[in-house]
């Protein structure tokens, strides 16, 4: 056995890309143009990862607008004007508004495991967002003839088929992305946001049996983007326990950009279900250094006194480019953390004897 490690999703797309998607915005190129460079960065994506001895690979997003957006593709009954999101540095994400009813998931992420599925014979993992970050979507006065229940109702079955058909596809693991949790607890310090957010999640969870479960995974981090994060003031201890709670077999929680990673250590220790693995971040998408194997190999290792080897896993903090358009992490840095994650993994199970 050793400790199994996997990234958390997004890679940045290659330069060339980054200038079709600019090209596309602007009418100058076409769809289908746009989906052939796609579809190549996802297999030079694939291929890379494997050559660095990745066991899970990760398609990179490289065909998604964002982590977060990417079921909204499409979908006519948005606004610009929806809740923002604030970043240490002075930026802001804004996510679109839901203006009329019935919502429906426009985009289903199966079908960007499907694609990388072509590339590869390894174990992929699929990375979806939560139903509790598109229930920002619904606005706070409401939309007439469309209540708020019912949106919910319409989001929860949206989001248990973009699980399901993921899992159906083969997806390794389905990833829940969960950045709004730790946000949460700034934007409602009682706590009240975020328990609502775990009752959400664990609606849809809840409709999947135990095995299903094993396969599902949720990932904690304060937001990721242009080198800035929206919530890493926000004590992890004030959110662990109650992330803890989410009915799923793994847990992929940013470390290595943490003031104190051995205090989390000690809450995550503490609190993590018996039955459930914890991801620990080992690398840093923020920090523009890159780790070294034996940094990497290190952190482990701190991370094996509070966690049993056998419920220890590695992954990187968050992913390297949520968002298309951040460009603050190159790709070529990038693969080096992950090439550091993966030795650096691979060492520390050596040292441990595993």
């Amino acid at each position: 056995m050793s400790i199994p490690t996997e990234a958390i999703g997004s890679i940045p797309r290659p330069p060339a890309l980054l200038s079709a998607l600019a090209d596309h915005a602007e009418g100058r190129l076409s769809a289908d143009e746009l989906t052939k460079l796609q579809e190549q960065a996802t297999a030079e994506t694939l291929e890379r990862l494997e050559r660095l001895g990745s066991p899970v690979l990760v398609d990179g997003e490289q065909a998604k607008p964002s982590f977060a957006t990417y079921p909204l593709t499409g979908l006519t009954t948005l606004a610009p004007d929806g809740a923002v999101i604030p970043f240490a540095d002075g930026h802001t994400r804004q996510l679109p508004r839901l203006t009329a009813g019935p919502f429906r998931y426009q985009v289903h992420a199966d079908a960007y495991l499907r694609d990388a599925r072509r590339h590869t014979d390894l174990p992929i993992k699929q990375a979806v967002i939560a139903p509790s970050a598109l229930s920002l979507l619904y606005p706070a006065d409401g939309i007439e003839g469309y209540p708020r229940e019912e949106f919910l109702n319409d989001l929860k079955d949206g989001a248990e088929a973009d699980i399901r058909r993921c899992l159906e596809a083969g997806a390794h693991v389905v990833q829940l992305d969960f950045t709004e949790g730790r946000l949460s607890l700034k934007l409602d310090p009682s706590g009240g946001l975020l328990a609502d957010f775990v009752a959400l999640n664990n609606e849809v969870l809840d409709r999947f049996d135990a095995r299903e479960r094993a396969r599902l995974g949720v990932h904690t981090c304060p937001g990721g983007d242009q080198d800035s994060t929206h919530s890493a003031d926000v004590d992890y201890a004030q959110l662990l326990p109650k992330l803890f709670e989410l009915r799923v077999g793994n847990f992929y929680v940013q470390l290595a950009g943490e003031a104190d990673p051995e205090r989390v250590l000690g809450v995550i220790g503490d609190h993590l279900p018996a039955d459930a693995r914890v991801f620990v971040g080992v690398t840093d998408p923020v920090d523009p250094r890159v780790e070294t194997a034996e940094e990497v190999r290190d952190r482990v290792l701190a991370a094996a006194r509070h966690i049993p080897v056998d419920r220890l896993g590695t992954c990187d903090d968050c992913g390297f480019s949520p968002f298309a358009d951040d460009t603050s992490t190159s790709r070529e840095v990038a693969f080096a953390k992950i090439e550091a994650r993966v030795r650096g993994t691979a060492l520390a199970s050596e040292a441990l004897g595993l």
